[in-house]
């Protein structure tokens, strides 16, 4: 009777202990910024699975694009003993003091897409060629107004990302590096005037601020039979408050409409890559996550297994206390000529995702 008594406890005991979470510690801490943007949630499901075939146990969460909801979740994923922590930080400065506490515990940190700044525990950074991706924008525009033949002028606006975001200035410098000097030379006009990174970035990446904002440039620099030829976005969530802006405006494809400015995009989210299968939308950039993903995993797994991440990059990304190793990835231009290619055929998205 006492040896039953015993295992019945035992197995109360267990079961508890499972419903619990099995009492194991956690590996492995993502923190993402938002599920607001479908490739954040990709990215942190993609970690996860790839993470829990190997055997780790994960911690995954999102912080809706709360700073303080961000920084309690990191502190909580520490005090639950994760080993790595692998952050996409929603403000790139707001995150010293919490990782200072979880180098103290032992935990390294991988910054994944957004290079975290002014902290010496950020131990490497998995991203893409951000610069590049500015160029591909810029060079969609000048393709797309075929530059090289056309004396213009044509009227171009700018939008820029969040200005917590270190990527919005790589993603803005990438973009002017090609369209400066077409806006010196005159053949780009800027009618607003609004031409540096601070004047044009938006917060948050908010689609409704820059559909606001696009509204007021039409308003105020565009209201006397002016037309704009071109948007630079860096994203695909702008792009699309950008569209709605303009068509409300009378742009669009109809006949007595005008015409669709050349509008580019970041992210190939589903709602945007329709946009530019029904000729709203000229571009976006392709950054394929999963390929993101599988880097942060392999970066993680070398620092559990103690042996030395993989990287391609120990000049670029200086975050305030010295230059972060880095492994960046290559980003693909897509407009309506290679979409299918690029998104179906991949396997990135499932066919019959989009309308023809």
């Amino acid at each position: 009777m006492k040896k039953i008594m015993a295992l019945t406890i035992a197995f109360v005991a267990l079961f508890v202990l499972a419903a619990c979470g099995g009492g194991s510690t956690p590996d492995i801490g993502i923190s993402m910024p938002t599920t607001a943007s479908t490739r954040w949630i990709s990215d942190g499901e993609s970690m996860k699975e790839q993470f829990e075939e190997l055997g780790y146990e994960v911690i995954l969460e999102y912080a809706q694009d709360n700073i303080t909801t961000q920084v309690n979740q990191i502190e909580n994923m520490v005090t639950q003993g994760v080993k790595i922590l692998i952050i996409a930080a929603i403000d790139n400065q707001s995150l010293t003091n919490v990782l200072s506490e979880a180098a103290a515990a032992g935990v390294q940190v991988i910054a994944y897409d957004r290079l975290i700044l002014n902290s010496e525990h950020v131990s490497y950074y998995a991203t893409f060629d951000n610069f590049g991706v500015g160029v591909l924008m810029g060079n969609s525009i000048i393709n797309g107004l075929d530059l090289a033949n056309n004396a213009g002028p044509f009227n171009i606006e700018l939008f820029a990302g969040s200005p917590d975001d270190s990527n919005t200035f790589f993603f803005f410098n990438g973009a002017m590096s090609v369209l400066q000097p077409h806006i010196d030379s005159g053949k780009l006009i800027v009618r607003s005037g609004q031409t540096d990174v601070t004047q044009v970035a938006t917060l948050r990446w908010d689609g409704q601020v820059a559909q606001s904002r696009m509204e007021n440039l039409i308003t105020a620099h565009y209201s006397t039979g002016e037309v704009v030829h071109a948007v630079l976005s860096p994203y695909d969530g702008l792009s699309i408050g950008i569209i709605s802006a303009l068509r409300s405006n009378g742009y669009g494809l109809g006949a007595n409409d005008i015409p669709m400015p050349h509008i580019t995009g970041q992210d190939a989210e589903v709602a945007s890559v329709q946009q530019i299968i029904n000729g709203f939308q000229s571009s976006t950039i392709f950054k394929d996550t999963r390929e993101l993903a599988r880097v942060a995993v392999t970066m993680a797994e070398a620092l559990l297994t103690g042996s030395t991440p993989e990287i391609n990059d120990t000049e670029t990304y200086d975050n305030g206390l010295g230059i972060v190793p880095s492994y960046l990835l290559v980003p693909f231009f897509v407009d309506i000529n290679n979409w299918r290619e690029m998104l179906i055929d991949s396997g990135y998205y499932e066919a019959g995702t989009f309308t023809e």
